[in-house]
């Protein structure tokens, strides 16, 4: 099965996430900020929160890009603005979803 990258800063969210995920098969690891989720490896797919401590999702979302890392991302985050949204979809985002968020649907759009 797939292996997910969630990566955000709360906890909570984080196991949410994970639990929602695995119960539907899926494989899951962490990260809490963009600086480790850079030093991750072998995700089929990433969450990426983009208001985090150190390296943010934006700058990490950019750098994946840099290094040709083609992984699919799915944006997670409270900022639910048009710029932001655009910003992220334009940024290398394969998708964008707002906090709070169902975790059906997210599931949904991992399954996509």
């Amino acid at each position: 099965m797939a292996k997910i990258l969630i990566v955000d800063d709360e906890p909570r969210i984080r196991e949410l996430i994970r639990e929602h995920l695995e119960h539907e098969g899926f494989q899951c690891e962490e990260a809490t900020d963009g600086s480790a989720a850079l030093a991750a490896s072998g995700a089929d797919l990433v969450i990426l929160d983009i208001m985090m401590p150190f390296v943010d999702g934006m700058t990490c979302l950019r750098e994946m890009r840099k290094r040709k890392i083609d992984t699919p991302v799915i944006m997670l985050t409270a900022r639910g603005e048009e710029y932001d949204k655009l910003a992220g979809l334009e940024g290398g985002a394969d998708d964008y979803v707002v906090k709070p968020f169902s975790p059906r649907e997210l599931v949904a759009r991992v399954k996509v």
